[in-house]
């Protein structure tokens, strides 16, 4: 069986929760799906629509404010009651913080960031980048089960879930300790700082690159990012100049996307920048140099001075109905 840990908050579903039970449904097997917190109804709901054997609710005021002590608590206790060959998170923020002393508690293998997994002579296999996604290794974990996995935001598409004929049946898990027993007392959530933007729940990205030229040519990135209800990101030197701030930088020293749409403004394609929005729906490059790497994973392509391209762009935009 399969044990796929969700993630929300304020009782809406982190969407990389579903990228999480869509890569242990390729898997394959049994699955259940659990979720911490509290007023988790809405959420569970959601779960159960999905076609995994069981939704398991850990509901109680010791989690309503997320603790890693509270966390591996409450996991270790319901994973040792459902004995699962295999957990599965979603490599986000809070999983990064926790899912490692959760590890060490069971005194079980970890891989993390994983890309993909598949089965070779009846061994599953995980595949995960190394040297900044310069290479890829395939990690077999060893020792008993149940062996804890997360996948990179963006691995895998949550589009290919397969949803149940009737909603899966939710079971509450009892929390057996207090708020009063928790080691830790939790502080704001990192993403509610106003200047912080996580750019892996942006349906649509417009990123920019050194073809921009200056900051002061910023604002025609701005322009297009508005019509398209889109939130602006960068590769990495847009961020070292300090011409956007660091929380907007996507690539292996900054954030991994996923979204609907990428657009890929002036951007060559370096294998730091593309690791972290390949998963993306759709890529639009708009690049002068018709050999730029990005045409190579790029979805629709346009070979031209971007401060050409991309004022018709808009042009076309605002004037569409």
């Amino acid at each position: 069986m399969i044990l796929v840990i969700a993630e929300q908050r304020d009782g809406a579903l982190n969407r990389a929760s579903w990228e999480a039970l869509a890569a242990a449904q390729q898997i394959g097997g049994k699955i259940k799906v659990a979720i911490l917190g509290v007023h988790l109804d809405r959420a569970a709901e959601e779960l159960a629509t999905a076609d995994v054997a069981e939704v398991l609710v850990l509901d109680a005021a010791a989690l309503e404010f997320y603790t890693a002590d509270g966390f591996v608590r409450a996991l270790t206790s319901l994973i040792e009651a459902e004995s699962p060959a295999l957990i599965v998170f979603s490599h986000t923020y809070q999983s990064r913080d926790f899912v490692p002393a959760l590890a060490g508690a069971l005194d079980r293998a970890l891989i993390t960031d994983c890309v993909r997994a598949v089965r070779r002579d009846d061994t599953l296999v995980f595949s995960r980048p190394m040297f900044q996604g310069k290479l890829m290794a395939d990690v077999v974990p060893l020792g008993p089960a149940p062996h804890i996995v997360t996948f990179q935001s963006g691995a895998v598409s949550p589009d290919i879930i397969v949803y149940g004929n009737t909603p899966a049946p939710k079971r509450t898990v009892p929390v057996i300790f207090e708020s009063s027993a928790l080691r830790q007392r939790p502080e704001p959530a990192f993403q509610e700082a106003k200047q912080v933007v996580d750019l892996s729940q942006a349906d649509r990205i417009v990123a920019v690159g050194r073809g921009i030229k200056s900051a002061e040519h910023l604002q025609l990135i701005q322009r297009l990012s508005a019509v398209l209800g889109a939130e602006i990101a960068a590769s990495r030197p847009i961020c070292d100049l300090g011409w956007l701030p660091m929380d907007r930088q996507v690539g292996s020293s900054g954030q991994t996307v996923a979204p609907t749409l990428y657009f890929a403004v002036g951007i060559s394609g370096a294998i730091q920048h593309v690791v972290g929005m390949k998963g993306a729906r759709t890529i639009v490059a708009i690049n002068k140099d018709s050999d730029a790497p990005i045409f190579e994973i790029a979805d629709y392509g346009v070979v031209g001075d971007l401060f050409d391209v991309v004022p018709l762009i808009i042009s076309e935009l605002e004037s569409s109905p």
